[in-house]
């Protein structure tokens, strides 16, 4: 009796463990088929570019719900820091190159030159304010641009979105059709060089990414950047960049992963 019984909880329990290994695979299938769905196959792909909003969406509401706090306390740093308001607008060029008002967490003094980058600039610590710098270094000044991908101006992933002045490198990502997709908060330029490159790289660089467009792309992307981040690589502040832009275009290391579109420069 003992033995029968034993025997008929063998059975229940291969009959569980069989049912969960199917429902598993039947999962599994789905997972797989909806990251096949998204896999790059160009900028063209006008799923995954509803996809990819509908992520966008999710991620940046979450982002502002979960991260109010740091919000609320660097809000606090800067108006406790120094004179001006707490938010920095800038004219940028979005989709199309269709201007919006990007956001960033003020880091300069309010006497700074507008529409000049930073790297630009002759001496910038001069303007840096005192948490200006550590948001600069932690890119923590970033952060409400989760608002411009909340209301659709800009995408977690994409090319980051150029001065409305900045006219060379617009014009040079047009012969990659880099301006017909919205700007990112990071890109595939900034985990290849960020700063340190020189405009036409970049260029290339945001081409290569709308012609590889798609879900590992963006993963990619996306945890790259953290992994810079914490490294602190690509950053260049000052005008030392701009003395030296012409002559890296010949020198300038290239990475593993950076895949040349043709070679003519």
């Amino acid at each position: 009796m003992q033995l029968k019984e034993k025997c008929m909880a063998s059975d229940f329990h291969n009959e569980v463990v069989k049912s969960r290994k199917i429902r598993f695979v039947q999962w599994n299938k789905v997972f797989l088929f909806l990251v096949t769905m998204v896999m790059p196959s160009g900028g063209n792909n006008e799923m995954y570019g509803k996809i990819k909003r509908l992520i966008d969406f999710v991620l940046s509401t979450c982002s502002l719900i979960v991260l109010s706090p740091l919000f609320v306390v660097l809000i606090l740093a800067i108006k406790l820091d120094s004179k001006g308001p707490i938010l920095f607008k800038q004219n940028r060029m979005g989709i199309h190159q269709s201007p919006f008002k990007i956001l960033k967490f003020r880091t300069m003094k309010i006497d700074t030159p507008q529409d000049i980058p930073t790297h630009l600039l002759k001496n910038p610590d001069q303007y840096m304010t005192r948490i200006g710098k550590f948001l600069r270094k932690s890119s923590l000044d970033e952060l409400p641009q989760v608002w411009n991908i909340l209301i659709g101006q800009m995408s977690i992933i994409g090319p980051r979105p150029a001065l409305w002045n900045q006219y060379d490198l617009i014009e040079e990502r047009e012969k990659y059709s880099a301006n017909s997709v919205k700007p990112g908060l990071t890109g595939w330029a900034q985990i290849n060089g960020r700063d340190e490159l020189p405009i036409h790289v970049k260029a290339r660089l945001d081409g290569q990414y709308v012609e590889r467009m798609g879900f590992r792309m963006d993963v990619t992307c996306f945890f790259k950047t953290i992994l810079y981040i914490v490294k602190r690589e690509g950053i260049v502040e000052g005008s030392t960049q701009a003395n030296n832009d012409i002559e890296m275009t010949d020198r300038i290391e290239v990475k593993p992963h950076f895949i040349p579109i043709n070679k003519e420069d």
